[in-house]
């Protein structure tokens, strides 16, 4: 039988994040990307994030020749611990990338990781895969495309990008290379679609900078705090630029910001004068006009710094009319209603909150329409699959595609866990693998529908505990008590419960008492009381003791 190339997706795809794609050749298979995403709260409580459901590269860990990595992200880069925990293979990276990565597996206590840093322009040979590192811009530093060639053709993934001619680090997207790639014949190429909605382009992120330094003049006799993400490198470094010209200094507040800044110094992807740095519990001795804070939290995230501030709750800080606070971010699609409350209580404060919808504080760092087609016709593949978006975007840069000249016929949407089998001739559904997500609360791993229905069920209609004592021939020795919490029922409803509890053990045989059965008896019960009197399903836990 012919040897079939085959791509698979596992994450990125009809969703914001989690992205994870998967070649596959013979006995070698190459991770592009391995990300998380971050759940509905409301969908899922308790749930802090979501990884791919990667059973197959477990299942096939042996063919596993590396984990590439387009850029720093959580969406691109959260799942490698988990990953690595399961699959001994190398991750290969930019130096930040690789940094970022690196943190994360100290984190988790993980040594012994083979982390490769990836050079602009730099081929290496994964099983029968060679992978070259194409330089792009992005909303973070080191960001790749990625050439992959097969012994079916060239495979050719932009991972997220956007044209910037003028990035802060200087360093452009590499035109040149991309188009000498296009001229010899592309395959297939995988595209991100997160702005394929939006026409024009994306502007710069310098765009951002000239925003931030008219607000920093404006704002001379007041502290100023700026919240971004973390990984957002060369929107810091242009909060810093600002903090220095306008003779502040500088604090960092939140975790990840703390970490990241330290990990983007020390390779020199974020540049400061040492002097200008000040730890946060010693900004009390800095005047307010004099002191800059560059914190997290912009998606009103219930325990980041920022929201922390906006409650009083923030020991170094305590917010008041003498502070200006900066939201340069846009809101996560599902995260409006917690960002305005956010803003909202740093208003009640006394604050000027400074907002994307009133300054250009903020830039995406996705590509629109006129830069998509710009690398479509670079590129110039003879098939193509829009990933990373929901499908509305997939299916609006499909019909993108089309119109660059790109036959309908060449053009394929996929959903998460298809697999295609692709050649020179053509590009065929094949049987689907394994996919979803896995649901991790902390560093534990909650698989289970039950799990998740369960605190869905706490959250909505709250928990009942009904505890029951009973001789050892199943008699009750004493009234049922009853516990509630999360559910507001009144003294008579309480009552019915007991009553109609212990009237049911009153009309059983005496004998001996099967645990199972009792509380199967007590839930049941329980459960016709609280529907007929106040319309709840509540989590109702029946205990049994013996005595």
């Amino acid at each position: 039988m012919a040897k079939e190339l085959k791509i698979i997706f596992l994450g990125g795809i009809g969703e914001i994040g989690k992205n994870m794609t998967l070649l596959e050749y013979n006995d070698s298979i190459i991770v592009i990307d391995a990300g998380l995403s971050f759940p509905n709260p409301e969908e899922m409580p308790g749930i802090d994030f979501l990884i791919p459901d990667f059973s197959y590269i477990v299942q096939r860990k042996d063919k596993i020749k590396g984990i590439v990595l387009t850029h720093g992200h959580e969406d691109h880069i959260g799942a490698v611990p988990y990953i690595l925990k399961e699959v001994n293979t190398p991750v290969y990276g930019s130096n930040l990338t690789i940094a970022l990565v690196q943190h994360k597996l100290n984190e988790h206590k993980m040594t012994g990781s083979k982390l490769i840093e990836a050079h602009d322009r730099e081929s290496v040979s994964m099983g029968c895969f060679s992978v070259e590192f194409i330089r792009i811009t992005h909303s973070i530093a080191g960001s790749f495309a990625v050439s992959i060639t097969t012994p079916k053709g060239v495979i050719f993934f932009t991972g997220d990008f956007k044209i910037d001619h003028t990035p802060i680090d200087g360093k452009v997207i590499d035109f040149a290379r991309i188009a000498e790639i296009g001229s010899r014949g592309v395959l297939l190429m995988l595209q991100d679609s997160t702005n394929a909605e939006r026409d024009g382009y994306t502007m710069s992120e310098r765009n951002v900078g000239k925003s931030l330094d008219t607000i920093f003049s404006q704002n001379t006799n007041k502290r100023i705090l700026v919240a971004t993400f973390a990984s957002n490198i060369h929107r810091v470094q242009q909060i810093i630029n600002c903090a220095v010209k306008y003779g502040r200094r500088i604090a960092f507040s939140g975790r990840s910001m703390e970490n990241i800044a330290k990990i983007a110094s020390h390779i020199k992807e974020l540049i400061f004068p040492p002097d200008r740095l000040i730890d946060l519990d010693k900004i009390s001795s800095i005047p307010y006009d004099r002191l800059c804070v560059i914190t997290t939290g912009t998606q009103g995230e219930p325990e980041s710094a920022l929201s922390r501030m906006s409650m009083n709750e923030f020991k170094s800080i305590m917010i008041n009319k003498n502070d200006t606070v900066i939201l340069s971010a846009n809101p996560i699609p599902g995260n409006e209603k917690p960002i305005y409350k956010l803003i909202n209580n740093l208003s009640r404060l006394g604050a000027d909150v400074v907002y994307e919808s009133l300054h250009a504080v903020h830039v995406s760092g996705h590509a629109c329409r006129e830069e998509l087609k710009m690398m479509i016709s670079l590129v110039h593949p003879k098939y193509f699959i829009p990933v990373h978006g929901e499908y509305r975007h997939l299916k609006k840069h499909a019909e993108l595609a089309e119109m660059m000249g790109i036959p309908s016929e060449n053009i394929t949407i996929p959903e998460l866990g298809h697999v295609f089998l692709v050649s020179k001739s053509g590009i065929n559904r094949s049987e689907s693998v394994p996919s979803g997500s896995i649901m991790l609360d902390g560093n534990l791993q909650e698989n289970s529908e039950m799990q998740l229905r369960d605190r869905k069920t706490i959250s909505e209609d709250g928990i009942v505990i009904v505890l029951v004592t009973l001789s050892q021939t199943g008699v009750l020795t004493s009234a049922p008590i009853v516990i509630t919490r999360g559910l507001n029922i009144t003294d008579t409803v309480v009552e019915a419960i007991k009553e109609s509890v212990s009237e049911r053990f009153n009309s059983v045989e005496t004998g001996e008492v099967d645990v199972n059965d009792v509380k199967n008896i007590v839930r049941k019960t329980t459960s016709k009381i609280l529907f007929s009197h106040v319309k709840r399903r509540a989590l109702i836990i029946p205990i049994v003791i013996e005595v």
